[in-house]
């Protein structure tokens, strides 16, 4: 059964560290929805014509973060399913704009979960203020995931079908389907 949403122009969008799974259960939640599916790296990949590595390296931290956060302000509520990059959540702004766009869902998974599944730390493009190791991004980034997030799905097992009705099924279960 699929829920119905009141408002068929709120997005749904995707939070969490890299390697939980935004993307993939993005792409699934928008085809389960019927929504048009957009990841915020992907649009600043396709802008740059490069990889966020590349960029990253080319333009520093800050330039990398004031384009995100730019990229964060691009999304309006027009129905869609958006992951964002896991760095998202340092942009106050970026993030209080898309608050205003539909609930923010964050997708977590342990520590050792995530560094089973992502093995390119070194070159995916990942923002680390500090100098510190994936470990020190995880739990520093933690509480920040936390703050913003209206609605927490835990991502260390099922398919990613299994994680996109999870997701619906407590939209629908909570104040938050009537967005």
């Amino acid at each position: 059964m699929q829920p119905t949403f009141s408002n068929i122009f709120f997005n749904i969008i995707l939070i969490g560290m890299a390697g939980v799974g935004k993307s993939t259960v993005g792409h699934v939640l928008a085809q389960i929805c019927g929504k048009k599916f957009v990841d915020t790296d992907e649009l600043i990949t396709k802008q740059e014509r490069m990889n966020l590595q590349e960029y990253l390296d080319r333009v520093g931290i800050d330039a990398f973060q004031r384009l995100e956060e730019k990229t964060l302000f691009t999304i309006t509520p027009q129905g869609l399913i958006v992951a964002t990059g896991g760095s998202a959540i340092y942009s106050e702004a970026g993030m209080a704009h898309l608050q205003t766009t539909g609930p923010l869902v964050l997708l977590e998974a342990s520590l050792t979960t995530l560094e089973q599944r992502v093995h390119n730390q070194n070159t995916r493009g990942l923002i680390n203020p500090g100098t510190g190791s994936f470990r020190d991004l995880y739990y520093a980034r933690k509480p920040l995931y936390h703050k913003w997030a209206e609605l927490l799905i835990p991502a260390d097992t099922g398919s990613p079908e299994d994680i996109a009705h999870e997701i619906l099924n407590r939209l629908h279960n909570t104040d938050l389907a009537s967005i």
